[in-house]
């Protein structure tokens, strides 16, 4: 079966920032994206858990499927968001089975 090139990114981000996130995704063309919550994790500043250090708003994971050449512009678009904000943004190559939906 043919597969085609894509990126996969995946955003973690304060839940309350997820409507500026996706909005902002949305005007830099982005045609899809998931929205899953996140129910704890560790970094920088040790474990967190949902009902822990971030209260009950928690954070979410933002991710997309996108072709390659449109990765710039979600990732000046996530930035702008994030870099105010708590928040992971990662890039990984995939392979997607049907490109005309990306």
């Amino acid at each position: 079966m043919q597969t085609h090139a894509a990126k996969r990114v995946e955003i973690i981000i304060e839940a309350p920032m997820q409507s500026r996130l996706t909005d902002a995704l949305i005007s830099a063309g982005v045609t899809g994206f998931t929205v899953l919550p996140v129910l704890g994790g560790s970094g920088r500043s040790g474990q967190w858990s949902r009902e822990g250090q971030l209260g009950r708003a928690g954070m979410v994971a933002v991710i997309c499927l996108i072709r390659p050449e449109a990765l710039d512009g979600l990732l000046q678009a996530a930035f702008a968001v994030v870099e105010r904000h708590i928040g992971v943004v990662s890039v990984t190559d995939a392979q997607v089975l049907r490109a005309e939906r990306f």
